[in-house]
């Protein structure tokens, strides 16, 4: 006999453990999965580009986030990273995979930028993720994420994002791309189908406690184009309050 569910995190892992392993996205153990995803540099996947999101670019531009201290979640090969640090901002990134993390200290290194880069669960890094951040960067983690863990990530935002602090999220759009199964079907499947697509009303649902400053498609940028833009993707930037 087993009842060792004692907290909060005791109930979200073991929501964790009721979904295939091989659906794991979330976890330390999907770094080897992500590891694989990114071993072949030359794969036509559109975000391998080392091209800032516009939407992130366009916040800046516009004078809508300023510099200061940013926290870049799931940065994969560390585009947006990059492009924070070439413009003042004092930047971590974290990302499960090893493989993904060389490859952005890789790019960090050939253009001399100055980025904290950590490897693993920036739910468990703790103190290595301590901020205050002036500005959260998700450039498609969050939809991987399962809709338990969606505590834990708010929990995050609510321990690290400063007051006045913005938020920049991009994530797969509901009739764009990803799954659109309800919640509770997702466990009773075991998976999560590739990633979870969400509406405009889920996310300020979700992140109600976060003033919406904008939320719109991602504009779908030509080849040529400076930046990466795929209009099956939202972003939205919001603000904690002051």
């Amino acid at each position: 006999m087993d009842r060792h569910i004692r907290t909060v995190e005791d109930v979200l892992r073991l929501l964790d453990g009721l979904f295939a392993p091989e659906a794991d996205r979330w976890t330390d153990r999907a770094a080897s999965w992500w590891d694989g995803f990114y071993a072949d540099r030359s794969k036509p996947v559109p975000f391998f580009v080392a091209k800032p999101d516009e939407n992130l670019a366009s916040y800046l531009d516009r004078g809508l986030i300023t510099p200061g201290r940013a926290l870049d979640l799931g940065c994969g090969p560390g585009r947006n990273a990059l492009h924070l640090a070439s413009l003042g901002f004092e930047v971590d990134a974290v990302d499960l995979s090893p493989e993904a993390v060389a490859w952005a200290e890789e790019r960090a290194r050939e253009a001399g930028a100055d980025i904290r880069f950590h490897r693993g669960d920036a739910f468990a890094l703790g103190d290595d993720l301590a901020g205050p951040y002036d500005l959260i960067c998700d450039s498609g983690c969050f939809h991987h994420l399962p809709p338990h863990r969606r505590v834990s990530y708010l929990a995050l935002v609510d321990r690290v994002l400063a007051p006045g602090g913005h938020l920049a999220l991009t994530c797969f759009a509901a009739g764009g791309m990803g799954c659109e199964l309800p919640d509770e079907e997702l466990y009773r499947r075991s998976r999560l189908h590739g990633g979870l697509a969400y509406t405009p009303e889920s996310l300020r649902r979700i992140f109600s406690d976060l003033e919406e400053i904008e939320l719109r498609r991602m504009t779908d940028e030509p080849p040529e184009s400076p930046y990466f833009g795929e209009p099956f993707l939202w972003t939205a930037l919001f603000r904690r309050p002051a």
